[in-house]
């Protein structure tokens, strides 16, 4: 297990106190449960992996065959 050190300013750390002492816990706990909830989730890489792998997964007719002629893309007649 490892120790952190962690600098607060005075009001920051006399709050944290209050709230630790009405939870019957320590700062030190809260902190800990703090960083234990912020690092069990998924990272943004993870997120954004498993939303691409959900989508892929939703396209079921593709075909590049539907796609128009070049000719046709390029026209900029409009």
């Amino acid at each position: 297990m490892k120790n952190l050190t962690v600098s607060l300013d005075d009001e920051t750390y006399r709050r944290a106190r209050m709230i630790a002492a009405e939870r019957d816990t320590s700062v030190s706990a809260l902190v800990k449960r703090f960083l234990v909830e912020l690092t069990s989730g998924e990272t943004e890489f993870e997120r954004l992996k498993r939303m691409e792998q959900e989508i892929r997964a939703q396209i079921t007719a593709f075909s590049a065959s539907e796609n128009l002629p070049r000719d046709e893309l390029y026209d900029r007649r409009f």
